[in-house]
């Protein structure tokens, strides 16, 4: 039997040069460039930078103000990957379950995912405005003096929120692919076996749709680190003040507003490290658990 190969060994090494080219460029190149800087103090007018070794990390790591952002990062990564998930999961089986308007149901929901974070967080801030918006006076008719920009808490909920309905349209498409990929026979013998609903879901369509949610679990808490940049910037009005950050955001206020380019380098570097960590984690520990049929 012939298999199949490349005629010449640089034609795969051409193929593959673009791809390798754009991951040197964007990824590669910029973290050597941060850790780099991250050893630097560097001047705010671009005059020269000075070597202070191990200073920015010291600095950061002593610095109650990274401590409260970093709480808060780990609260509200772990809030929002928890609730997208459960959320998404929830509405996957009863859209499984439609049998009329099955697919006006789940374009209703798929639409949320077109939206850009940015736009995601301008939409949360009409539905927060102080004067007219509805989520507001829906607080206030239950004695919630919701203050968005203001308190502490209550921007917290609303980024939270936010960040909550923009992932949920992703999670349902694969929770839903997954539902829909176990076979009919399955289903029908747990039926015969198990006439409980909650208790079919648990000891059969949970367990099969494990390697989904693994890999959602991922996505989510890569999604709730970095991508929810857009929608914390927009909701914060690009006035961070006392309000809540991520780690992040807080990379960003740092380095191009406060100009504090060897601070912000080390907290790009210690998140990296933190982000490398959490997926060893996940797939040394968490993955062990997951079985592939």
């Amino acid at each position: 039997m012939k298999s199949a190969g490349f005629t010449t060994r640089w034609l795969p090494i051409l193929l593959l040069v673009p791809q390798l080219s754009i991951i040197a460029i964007f990824f590669y190149w910029p973290a050597i460039y941060a850790m780099q800087s991250s050893f630097y103090l560097q001047d705010p007018f671009g005059f020269g930078s000075t070597f202070v070794g191990l200073e920015n990390y010291s600095s950061l790591l002593s610095s109650s103000e990274y401590m409260k952002v970093t709480r808060f990062t780990v609260v509200f990564t772990a809030l929002v990957t928890f609730f997208s998930l459960a959320l998404a999961l929830l509405l996957a089986v009863k859209a499984d379950n439609v049998l009329r308007g099955a697919k006006t149901y789940r374009t209703l929901l798929m639409w949320v995912y077109a939206v850009a974070p940015p736009v995601a967080g301008f939409i949360g801030v009409m539905m927060f405005n102080q004067s007219w918006g509805p989520l507001t006076e829906l607080a206030r008719s239950i004695g919630w003096d919701f203050k968005l920009g203001v308190n502490f808490n209550d921007t917290a909920s609303a980024m939270i929120l936010v960040s909550v309905w923009k992932q949920v349209p992703v999670n349902f498409i694969f929770f839903l692919s997954g539902l829909q990929s176990i076979p009919k026979s399955v289903r029908e013998a747990a039926l015969i076996d198990n006439r409980s609903s909650f208790g079919r879901f648990w000891d059969v369509t949970f367990p099969l749709l494990a390697p989904t949610g693994f890999f959602l679990l991922i996505i989510n808490i890569t999604y709730s680190l970095f991508d929810t940049f857009g929608v914390i910037d927009t909701m914060v009005k690009g006035e961070p003040g006392n309000n809540p950050m991520t780690l992040v955001y807080k990379v960003y206020v740092d380095g191009f507003r406060g100009n504090d380019l060897g601070g912000s380098s080390a907290q790009s570097v210690i998140l990296m490290v933190l982000v490398l960590a959490l997926t060893i984690f996940q797939f040394r520990l968490v993955e062990r658990r997951i079985h592939y049929t």
